[in-house]
């Protein structure tokens, strides 16, 4: 993606959809955002770079038609707000450097993942931005091409050292406890929780998740039977995909595949998306509860990455998956399939009707922060900052989309060590991301400020190290707080 596309993607921010089709009356309105009256009413109002020209946006939650109709003051005003500093941007040329170029100098950038980018949004934001683009490109400074994926998947963003005495007894241990004749799933996961080595991630992962028993003897004749049986379901269901009734999860699954993590080229292969393709729609199919939920296939790319690891040396983020076997390939498949399936057992409230499991999770978040730190919680009320409006993916998304998947996959590291770590756990977890941003939060004095730096934080350069004082601010938390819950509540 060309730079001139990123920056137009940021000038589109809080463009929302009801802007669309009411511009000729956004100047009109009060400029004082509102709440959003249901968890609905934003979910369906908001959306972000992955709806690209298409019309899926009223799956959410589309199953039923008595949803309350959507009011779209929210929306409706930060266009508003928008349209008047853009108008002010043309005014004053040097305005336009500080709230668009210095801005995205000094925060990085982690791609366009934030807000809609479809053609609608990007014509409305052309005239507005384009200029500014092309003068101020020049002026930028280089970034190094860091890869997203591989090589530094277990080291930190500023180099690769060379394995330490540390690295190499830490590895040693894990070693000794994949090989005894009964894994010590305890230990496994003390060892776990700081971060698992490369070279063992794999069948750490699976046995971590449950796919895996811990008995030696059995794990070989587990894997064949659960590929064996994952194969079944695709000659079972997948040709059901074409059918009337599955018509609609098919095509949104479609819709969203060639999204997932856009700026990696392995999940660009017709291949790889194939496969998703194939995972989603078998768990959907076997999930009617809650069925395919958009975000969910942000879920498989950590697994894949990880049991392709297994086979591959170099560096995953480019390599072509069609230079491995058939047989290779379907392992990859299954386990990735139903790896994610145990991950989403444990947080499946996350995803049906009306989301209840995202909303608690928001709601504990919201008042966490309030007592942890209150300024901060005060920030976002004086300027009428809703935690459903940049809180939703985070819980949705499992920060996936705010972190370098080398990072997801650290994260998931401790995850999977930490009892309901991805149901639990991530709410400390979100809660210190949130407080590492309080400076920049905190200098932040308008609404659409706040909301352009908690959709596009600055994480594009971390690593382990980054990943670590997160987990370890995170798990404070969650000893203060989590056996008291009262004390984050007023």
């Amino acid at each position: 993606m060309s730079w001139e596309a990123w920056h137009l993607s940021s000038c589109v921010l809080a463009l929302w959809p009801p802007f669309i089709k009411d511009r000729s009356k956004a100047n009109a309105l009060p400029m004082k955002s509102k709440k959003a009256s249901s968890f609905h009413e934003f979910a369906r109002n908001t959306s972000d770079a992955w709806d690209i020209g298409d019309d899926e946006d009223e799956d959410f939650s589309s199953s039923s038609s008595s949803l309350q109709t959507l009011n779209s003051k929210v929306a409706k005003a930060t266009a508003a707000q928008v349209l008047e500093n853009h108008s002010k941007l043309r005014a004053k040329p040097e305005r336009a450097q500080s709230l668009t170029v210095a801005r995205r100098a000094r925060w990085g950038w982690r791609g366009a993942d934030s807000f809609p980018t479809s053609p609608q949004h990007l014509l409305l934001a052309e005239e507005a931005c384009v200029r500014t683009a092309l003068q101020k490109q020049q002026s930028l400074p280089l970034r190094p091409v860091i890869p997203l994926v591989a090589r530094i998947s277990d080291q930190n963003a500023s180099g690769a050292p060379p394995m330490t005495v540390r690295e190499k007894t830490r590895l040693e241990k894990f070693r000794q406890l994949l090989s005894s004749h009964n894994t010590d799933l305890d230990e496994l996961r003390k060892c776990s929780w700081p971060g698992v080595p490369r070279e063992v991630r794999p069948v750490t992962w699976r046995l971590l998740s449950g796919y895996l028993p811990a008995n030696m003897e059995r794990r070989k004749l587990t894997l064949q039977r659960k590929r064996e049986e994952y194969f079944g379901f695709i000659q079972q269901y997948y040709d059901s995909r074409n059918e009337e009734h599955h018509q609609d999860t098919y095509r949104q699954i479609h819709i969203d595949i060639p999204r997932t993590n856009p700026l990696i080229p392995l999940f660009q292969q017709p291949l790889v998306q194939e496969i998703f393709e194939r995972i989603l729609f078998i768990w959907a199919i076997r999930h009617p509860a809650s069925g395919y939920v958009q975000g969910i296939n942000d879920l498989v790319t950590p697994f894949f990455v990880v049991f392709l690891s297994e086979y591959v040396e170099e560096d995953v983020e480019n390599f072509d998956v069609t230079n491995l076997s058939q047989d290779v390939l379907r392992s990859i498949e299954a386990d990735s399939f139903w790896c994610m399936s145990k991950l989403l057992d444990g947080i499946q409230d996350n995803y049906t009707f009306a989301q209840p499991g995202i909303q608690k999770k928001v709601k504990a978040l919201e008042e966490l922060v309030s007592r942890i730190d209150e300024q901060v919680h005060n920030h976002f009320r004086k300027y009428e900052v809703e935690y459903l409006q940049f809180a939703f993916r985070w819980m949705n998304n499992l920060l996936m989309r705010e972190l370098p998947l080398r990072c997801t996959i650290r994260l998931w590291d401790t995850y999977q060590s930490e009892p309901e770590g991805f149901s639990h756990f991530h709410l400390y977890v979100c809660a210190a991301f949130l407080i590492k941003w309080r400076k920049e939060i905190l200098d932040e004095e308008d609404f659409q400020g706040l909301l352009m730096l908690l959709q596009n934080l600055p994480t594009i350069h971390w690593g382990n190290e980054e990943i670590g004082l997160l987990l370890a601010e995170a798990y404070r938390l969650k000893y203060m707080f989590a056996d008291a819950p009262n004390h984050y509540r007023r």
